[in-house]
């Protein structure tokens, strides 16, 4: 059994060690790998380990070896899944290992935008608060996030995570998913459509993964429904967004901030439009 790691060295940057793979078969690993080396580099394989590394219709059917391919992530939207159920390939992920990390990511996020820990440090640093006349000082209101709303696209295991955690903050949650089932026990919490969670939050995160059904789907119309002190996170993928839109909802006060960890090209080009956008907080694919 021959097994190709394609992009080895985001899940093992040498604190790992591949033995339980390679006691399955004879183990290549590459640690990085461009798109157009695919095919030459899992040429005899049966099986393929890729993180981010795309594996497209082409390049499946350029090796009749495969059986498997297996994605180092949650999402898979780097497999060209049709193709591959087409010539009886495998495809699978790894759903549950950043559930947690994904959430609480989430919650940083919207802690910085409301309480905006960061920025009053860096101000005392300044030695604002040495120069005030009062005990303490803030530039922006101070917010609580008892009573507030959480919208969450995509309620499966992060999504659901993310409402466990804002509810224990208070939070009232809406939630829209493909299917509705396990309503959570706590309370207030609604089914809504989509066009609702971003017409009634006052942050609207998105947990779903990246499909042709809904690439964009964050655009001008839907970011326009949103109240103009919302905030918008997205800890999915960035293909989910029309990234220009965002920028220009963001520039233009339409909502008030956007907490971004992923992109739609990463690392980005320089000229992507949230890099400059106002009030966008943008992490690197680290959730």
């Amino acid at each position: 059994m021959r097994i190709v790691v394609l992009d080895g060295h985001t899940l093992n940057p040498g604190d790992n060690s591949w033995q339980p793979v390679e006691a399955l078969g004879e183990l290549t690993v590459f640690d990085r790998t461009p798109e157009s080396m695919v095919v030459q580099r899992a040429a005899e394989a049966d099986i393929i380990l890729t993180n981010k590394t795309p594996v497209s219709a082409e390049s499946l059917a350029s090796l009749p070896n495969l059986k498997f391919v297996s994605v180092l992530a949650t999402g898979y939207n780097i497999v060209d899944v049709r193709a591959a159920r087409q010539r009886g390939i495998a495809v699978a992920n790894v759903p549950e290992y950043s559930t947690h990390s994904v959430a609480e990511h989430v919650l940083a996020m919207v802690f910085e935008f409301f309480h905006h820990a960061v920025r009053l440090s860096h101000l005392v640093h300044e030695g604002r608060w040495v120069t005030s006349d009062d005990f303490s000082f803030w530039e922006q209101p101070l917010v609580e996030l008892s009573g507030k709303r959480m919208g969450i696209i995509g309620f499966g295991r992060i999504g659901r995570r993310v409402g466990q955690l804002a509810h224990g903050l208070g939070m009232e949650i809406l939630a829209y998913d493909v299917v509705r089932d396990k309503t959570p026990s706590y309370a207030p919490f609604a089914w809504k459509s989509v066009e609702e969670v971003f017409a009634e939050s006052d942050i609207v995160t998105i947990h779903c993964p990246q499909t042709e059904a809904n690439t964009g789907m964050v655009n001008h119309a839907l970011l326009s429904t949103m109240k103009p002190n919302a905030l918008f996170i997205n800890a999915a993928r960035g293909g989910l967004v029309c990234e220009q839109d965002l920028a220009d909802a963001l520039n233009a006060g339409v909502i008030a901030g956007a907490g971004i960890d992923v992109l739609s090209e990463e690392p980005p080009r320089a000229d992507n439009p949230l890099l400059h956008a106002r009030n966008c907080l943008i992490t690197p694919h680290v959730a």
